[in-house]
């Protein structure tokens, strides 16, 4: 069955770095969309950036210049590098996969499995 654990979350000061992972298994990864999305307390889940399988990217404009989605498909792993964090980045983040019908997309109704979560706090 498909698995997804992200890792690397944690807490930073504004304007740190930290970098997402999230180890996929359980089916073909290289071949799907993949996707990161948040949750703030109180908020909807909102899309943060996606990755097609030819590496084609899409980012939310709140981050945009400031994070970056790659994976890596020898290690099934897809990866958030965020940089110059700000305290309302403060959220529990998500790897998400599926085939939505058109990728990258943010929208998350469209991803059929999820991790965890990893929280990252900015403060």
């Amino acid at each position: 069955h498909v698995q997804l654990v992200e890792s690397g979350g944690g807490s930073v000061q504004a304007g740190g770095s930290l970098r997402l992972s999230c180890a996929a298994s359980g089916y073909t990864y290289s071949s799907y969309c993949m996707g990161w999305f948040r949750q703030a307390p109180g908020k909807e889940r909102e899309g943060v950036a996606a990755i097609d399988s030819d590496g084609s990217t899409s980012y939310a404009d709140s981050v945009k210049g400031r994070f970056t989605i790659s994976k890596d498909n020898a290690k099934n792993t897809l990866y958030l590098q965020m940089n110059s964090l700000k305290p309302e980045d403060t959220a529990m983040y998500y790897c998400a996969t599926g085939r939505p019908p058109v990728c990258p997309t943010l929208r998350s109704a469209q991803f059929n499995y999820w991790g965890q979560g990893t929280q990252v706090t900015v403060s």
